[in-house]
């Protein structure tokens, strides 16, 4: 497997790697998160994070303020928009479900965590703290392995496209939180702040590894720059379907007290249901990220 050889090469000395065989998504073990990192440990997590693009630690039985802290060795928390964090700690979400909701679980469509920002996260961290006996899976999708799969001449002709992003599908006025009328534990905001959006480029390049990668999601690309929407759809569409194929998947499995960490810039996501009648609650945090290019 990819991760014995990494063990083997000696690129990683302070942490045990297990990566998936494709390389996508790698459990770390060997460290405490409830103790600051040594630099030289926290470098290798960091190098191991660009390399898979999510990691999860398993018995990690964190705290707020652990996570906090383990958040900030990552890097300086990024912006959350739409929805109110928990009191007291302006940084944090907790993504909460109580048995008896009915509503569509946060996070149940495929996205790139707030992607119709000007600087959108780089990471998304989720620590499991109430797990559900079934479901609950959290998906995500290759968006680099995805884009090196298209021909060459596709390839050119994205290079130089500008998707159109914007959150107003979800937390505009029109949205599908704004008509959704069953109750929420989740405390969200929907605005007409959520009707703006911005140009980010539709392949992206990733700054830690120079890799390209698709940078789309069905949430908030919305559009493509300088194009009818009769003809930017089918293109969309036809990529979102390239992003979705069963190789570049990775279906994650929870466990209590699980920390998982992914990288935005060249993934997307989507939160699994299949828990109802189960109490679920994770504690969420972003890390700041840089303006797409």
């Amino acid at each position: 497997m990819l991760a014995h050889q990494e063990q083997r090469d000696g690129a990683y000395r302070h942490i045990r790697v297990q990566a998936n065989d494709d390389g996508f998504g790698a459990e770390i073990t060997g460290v405490d998160l409830a103790q600051p990192l040594a630099p030289t440990t926290l470098d290798e997590v960091k190098r191991a994070w660009a390399r898979h693009s999510v990691l999860w630690f398993p018995d990690q039985p964190l705290t707020i303020e652990q996570l906090e802290a383990f958040t900030l060795q990552i890097g300086p928390y990024g912006v959350d928009p739409f929805v109110r964090p928990m009191p007291g700690h302006p940084n944090v979400l907790e993504v909460r479900r109580e048995p008896e909701e009915k509503s569509r679980a946060f996070g149940r469509s495929w996205h790139s965590d707030w992607s119709f920002l000007d600087r959108p996260p780089a990471a998304t961290l989720l620590l499991s703290k109430i797990t559900p006996p079934v479901g609950g899976d959290t998906l995500f999708a290759d968006g680099q392995r995805a884009y090196e799969s298209l021909s060459a001449t596709l390839r050119r002709l994205l290079d130089g496209l500008q998707a159109i992003h914007s959150a107003r599908r979800s937390y505009g006025p029109e949205g599908s939180f704004a008509k959704d009328k069953e109750r929420h534990s989740m405390p969200i905001i929907t605005s007409k702040d959520a009707e703006a959006s911005r140009t980010h480029p539709l392949v992206r390049t990733h700054p830690a590894t120079g890799r390209k990668t698709l940078y789309i999601n069905p949430v908030y690309a919305i559009g493509i720059d300088g194009m009818a929407d009769e003809e930017a759809k089918p293109l969309l569409d036809f990529l979102f379907a390239r992003m979705l194929e069963e190789r570049f998947i990775y279906r994650h499995r929870w466990r209590q007290d699980m920390l998982t960490m992914w990288d935005n810039r060249c993934t997307m996501h989507y939160a699994d249901g299949g828990y109802d009648g189960h109490r679920r609650v994770m504690h969420r945090t972003t890390v700041a990220g840089e303006r797409p290019v």
